[in-house]
């Protein structure tokens, strides 16, 4: 056998093998191998599908890696409409529903198929030949949005249908997350002093429909399919009959349906969710209700928005009212402040609660919450206990309105909530409650680029009191390190030279290396290039924050991030021992006299994906040449650089006749300027 074909067949046995080893991970909660091993053999995968893109199969586990972002989804038609459903708020609603079923089909009982109700995201799949070519929101019911590219990162969809299935096969679902990865995705997001999501719906839905499908792939989406299109065709003749036909293609299905012939018999399996679904891993709002025969559903008909032959049972939300005793505010990695409500103890969803998350100080002003108040509680998601209401009418004599401190109660540093902002944050960057994060951030490439300070590291030499902030990394010695765990002399000698190699980082690595709020690569780079010193960056940011507006990239928020960083004397007190130490506060590179590069005054907008570099990469050889780039187009845009699948931005520079450059022709161009 030729070297040729045993990569072919090395890279069919590694599809088989990731896929199997993922379905254990993400569907049975078994894996049998690690995230390392796992790494590996997609790695080893990626590596024969570069050296040999004929060997690149559509259903290749490696496609499920997110691409560059996009400028906005493409519309799409449903053939078949995907319809909503009508709602039964109670019991009574229910009832009513089924005897109109059994009157309509001329008979005392009628077979239904109940299954948990999802709450996610609707989303229609396309199969050609088994293979998933492309997949759809539901919309308006007639026209979707295409979302091929981020449904191609849930892991537990299937890239290839279990068994052969030839021609166009349609499936439906929904998009959803679970509630442990909800949990843990509001978590990271208000670490961050992000906006939370209200429920895993929205959480759901926010993933899907984000333009850049790398974003998606973090989110750990899940997906459960239960309905197929034109089930005739396939033989087909009930509701349980499809669900057996689903699970024998390998498609994900939530499962715990039940087939009911009576009245009495849906009751129990309502019953039975009213306390299962606390414990459900899926956040399920109610049980789906359809009538189990397909070609009765032909008799029963639609209206014009809900099919007559299903409906939705909601259950009600499980509220608790409770006493708030006190607001508890903490500080999180990144300096905000979190404010939490204690409240009585209250039994929800199958757990005691204590304690509600309030987020921001906007969010106890809309309550209107304040110490010792009566309030109602739930858990969203029936997984994060929540406020939802006040009851004002019981709010006793005496109370006060609630304030966040303007002081860090770790601290006692100054706390800022800047315009444009709902987060309040500690600007102290060696408040112990953000100091491990921040001397990880520090450390890194984009930073400092410390090779060998790792997060591990980190962790020993702040719980051994060898350092309370970044500016200490310049006192470490090699003896020190040396008795570390994982740390030996020879290692220790190389942080060491790391270290004191650090000191001569450019001055925009410099700046992005204090982790100043909103301000990333690019703007350091840009606050460098344009002030050239630290100690200038400095004065300017303290004394006159509108001048810093007229700095590249730098608009109000980040003007104001800075002047609340500069003028914090803890941050002063870094500045002067960073100084100390020999690190860089002045720019050694040339400074560039844009007048004199080709591209001075053009400005480029880009669109699409480019195969021989990224957006960002394009950008960045766009300034070296003089020229900037813009988000959107107008006419004062000199060029649209167009690359696969443009969005609006394309459509824009036509109707208002600016130039446009396919990606061979802006490489040319970069060549001529180059």
């Amino acid at each position: 056998m030729s070297d040729f074909e045993n990569l072919k067949k090395r890279a069919e046995e590694l599809r088989g093998e990731l896929e199997r080893h993922a379905r254990l991970y993400y569907e049975q909660d078994a894996p049998e191998i690690s995230d390392f091993q796992y790494d590996r053999l997609m790695r080893e995968l990626q590596d024969i599908e570069k050296e040999h893109p004929e060997l690149v199969t559509p259903d290749s586990p490696s496609h499920r890696v997110g691409g560059s972002p996009r400028d906005g989804f493409v519309k799409v038609t449903h053939a078949v409409p995907m319809m909503s459903l009508d709602n039964a708020l109670d019991r009574a609603e229910l009832a009513v529903f089924y005897t109109k079923l059994c009157e309509s089909l001329g008979d005392d009982k009628v077979e239904v198929v109940c299954e948990p109700k999802i709450d996610g995201l609707a989303v229609s799949l396309v199969y050609e030949d088994g293979l998933f070519i492309s997949g759809s929101t539901r919309g308006d019911g007639q026209t979707g949005e295409d979302v091929t590219a981020n449904l191609r990162t849930i892991k537990t969809l299937p890239l290839r249908l279990a068994k052969p299935l030839p021609g166009r096969f349609e499936v439906r679902g929904e998009v959803c997350i679970d509630k442990k990865g909800f949990a843990a995705l509001n978590a990271a997001r208000e670490e961050r002093g992000e906006s939370l999501f209200a429920n895993p719906r929205n959480a759901a839905a926010g993933s899907l429909r984000t333009l850049d499908p790398r974003e998606t792939a973090r989110r750990n989406l899940k997906i459960y399919l239960y309905q197929i299109i034109e089930p005739e065709k396939f033989g087909i003749l009930t509701q349980r009959q499809m669900l057996d036909e689903i699970a024998a293609l390998g498609l994900p299905m939530q499962g715990s349906d039940l087939l009911c012939s009576s009245l009495a018999e849906i009751y129990s399996y309502l019953d039975g969710w009213e306390t299962k679904r606390f414990e459900h891993p899926i956040d399920t709002d109610g049980v789906v209700v359809k009538l189990n025969g397909i070609a009765l559903r032909g008799v029963l008909g639609v209206t014009a928005k809900a099919p007559k032959w299903a409906i939705a049972f909601k259950f009600p939300p499980e509220e608790k009212l409770t006493q708030v005793r006190e607001i508890e505010v903490s500080v999180g990695r990144t300096g905000v402040l979190t404010p939490t409500a204690i409240f009585d103890p209250v039994h929800l969803a199958g757990t005691v609660v204590r304690r509600a998350n309030l987020h921001n100080q906007d969010e106890i002003e809309a309550l209107d919450l304040r110490v010792g108040d009566y309030v109602w509680v739930h858990k969203a998601g029936e997984i994060i206990p929540e406020v939802v209401r006040v009851e004002h009418d019981r709010r006793p004599e005496g109370t006060e309105p609630f304030n966040l401190p303007d002081t860090c109660p770790v601290c006692g540093s100054h706390a800022v909530r800047l315009p444009g902002e709902s987060a309040v944050k500690c600007r102290n960057s060696s408040c112990p409650a953000q100091v491990k994060e921040r001397i990880i951030y520090f450390a890194s490439r984009s930073a400092m680029d410390i090779s060998g300070l790792g997060e591990k590291i980190v962790d020993q030499l702040v719980e051994n009191g060898l350092i309370h902030d970044y500016a200490d990394i310049y006192d470490l010695k090699a003896a020190e390190l040396a008795a570390l765990d994982r740390l030996g002399e020879k290692s220790a000698q190389n942080l060491v030279a790391a270290i004191e190699k650090s000191k001569e980082r450019p001055l925009g690595a410099v700046i992005n290396a204090l982790g100043i709020g909103n301000i990333g690569e690019k703007t350091a780079s840009d606050l460098a290039e344009r002030y050239r010193s630290l100690r200038k960056l400095e004065k300017t940011a303290r004394d006159s924050e509108p001048e810093l507006e007229l700095a590249e990239g730098v608009g109000p928020v980040i003007a104001q991030s800075l002047h609340a960083w500069f003028t914090e004397p803890h941050n002063e007190r870094l500045l002067a021992r960073l100084e100390s130490a020999g690190v860089r506060f002045e720019s050694n590179e040339p400074v560039r006299d844009r007048a004199a590069l080709p591209w001075n005054g053009l400005k480029f907008v880009l669109t699409g994906e480019l195969s021989q570099m990224t957006r960002a990469e394009a950008g960045e050889r766009i300034k070296a040449l003089g020229g900037a780039t813009a988000e959107s187009v107008s006419k004062k845009t000199s060029y649209v650089v167009v690359g696969e699948s443009p969005g609006s931005k394309y459509l824009k520079a036509q109707s208002l006749g600016v130039p446009i450059l396919d990606e061979a022709a802006f490489l040319e161009k970069l060549k001529e300027a180059e």
